[in-house]
């Protein structure tokens, strides 16, 4: 058995204990005020659970590698709900190492949104040794609204020049998915007879598997709800970078509609970030959709998620309550709470242990482990 002593711990829920220890082997054990007499006691600081980042492309835009051999966006075809985020993603980017450092111990990683349909997310291991031991689950399948996938007319196969011409395509294929599924359930067709394209798309329709997708307009965000209604999807909002406004932020809500926000920090190149100012989040914290952050690495350094919430504090969100977005929205978005996202009893033992608060610039982990496992300890 091991323990680490939380002088001051934030449990991934909103709140903050003071002198606890966390009791852990693979899974966490007891949280208690009480010194355990049989754990080893591994390490003492501020504790928090290990971060997740709710939207990545790590693993497929690497470090040291020219942009020509990176593999966000395969350019075949604009419909590719087969291509599979895993295939893509090499677990020796050095940017896993980094992250782990800071304590973002797991990524949810999507295809690009150069394509309408990009294929199928993947929730992974920052510290597996491949992507077999990294893969703990899918994660939805991406798709796109907006610039990007009306901005690859050079690509391969079908592409659109416009807003509407690139949701014209998206219902062509949510339409002919949704008629396959009527004959399929009248005994009309049978499943053998279902192109693999339409095939992968019909546990969309049928809400199953969460369309996840990227936009960031508010205009694109009424289409997508409307979208949305008409097939009965489930979807989660990747981005929502150009909202400047309470009014979409509460339709969402009503909606019960998740929103992946961010990434803060990047650069707005394109109109349709125009609106994109730090300060939008103020209209998100009024109105409180269910919300988690994302790197959206490489646009962002994964390494650095934790820092882009001094936003949220600024705009007056508690610590306990910032370090949540990161830790269970991310997880509870995701679909692995059960695991991870908080510090209690029979969820992985997956902590990072700083030097002093996470929010004062010079400190930083000084132990990080991964279901109770110490995988990284600073030596600087």
């Amino acid at each position: 058995m091991k323990a680490v002593k939380a002088n001051l711990l934030y449990d991934g829920l909103g709140n903050v204990l003071r002198d606890v220890y966390v009791v852990f082997d693979r899974d966490i054990v007891d949280v208690t005020k009480e010194k355990p007499k049989e754990a080893e006691i591994m390490a003492e600081g501020v504790v928090t659970p290990a971060f997740i980042d709710g939207h990545s492309h790590i693993g497929m835009d690497r470090y040291g590698e020219p942009y020509q051999e990176g593999e966000a966006n395969e350019q075949m075809d604009a419909v590719l709900p087969l291509v599979d985020a895993l295939y893509s993603i090499y677990m020796d980017d050095k940017a896993f190492k980094h992250s782990i450092e800071f304590g973002v111990l797991y990524s949810s990683v999507l295809p690009g949104s150069g394509n309408i349909i990009g294929g199928k997310a993947v929730f992974i291991k920052n510290y597996g040794r491949d992507i077999e031991e990294a893969f703990i689950k899918y994660a939805g399948v991406k798709a796109a609204f907006g610039y990007n996938p009306r901005s690859t007319t050079s690509w391969k196969g079908t592409r659109p020049s416009t807003r509407m011409g690139a949701i014209g395509i998206l219902l062509s294929w949510l339409i002919k998915t949704q008629k396959t599924i009527a004959l399929l359930e009248k005994g009309k067709k049978e499943p053998e007879e279902v192109e693999p394209t339409v095939e992968a798309l019909i546990p969309v329709l049928k809400g199953e598997v969460p369309l996840r997708v990227h936009v960031h307009k508010e205009d694109d965000i009424a289409a997508l709800l409307m979208i949305k209604r008409k097939f009965g999807l489930n979807i989660t909002i990747e981005h929502a970078g150009d909202v400047h406004s309470r009014e979409t932020f509460e339709k969402i809500k009503r909606e019960g509609v998740p929103v992946i926000y961010g990434p803060f920090d990047a650069h707005p190149y394109k109109v349709e970030l125009k609106h994109e100012d730090w300060k939008n989040a103020r209209y998100l914290l009024e109105v409180r959709p269910l919300f988690g952050l994302m790197s959206d690495h490489p646009v962002t350094l994964q390494a650095n998620l934790y820092l882009q919430l001094r936003h949220f504090i600024r705009l007056g969100m508690s610590k306990g309550e910032a370090i949540k977005v990161i830790t269970h929205n991310n997880a509870k978005i995701l679909g692995v709470d059960d695991k991870l996202g908080s510090v209690e009893r029979g969820k992985w033992a997956s902590l990072v242990v700083w030097n002093g608060d996470p929010f004062h610039l010079e400190n930083y982990p000084t132990h990080v482990f991964a279901e109770g496992e110490l995988i990284h300890e600073a030596d600087y």
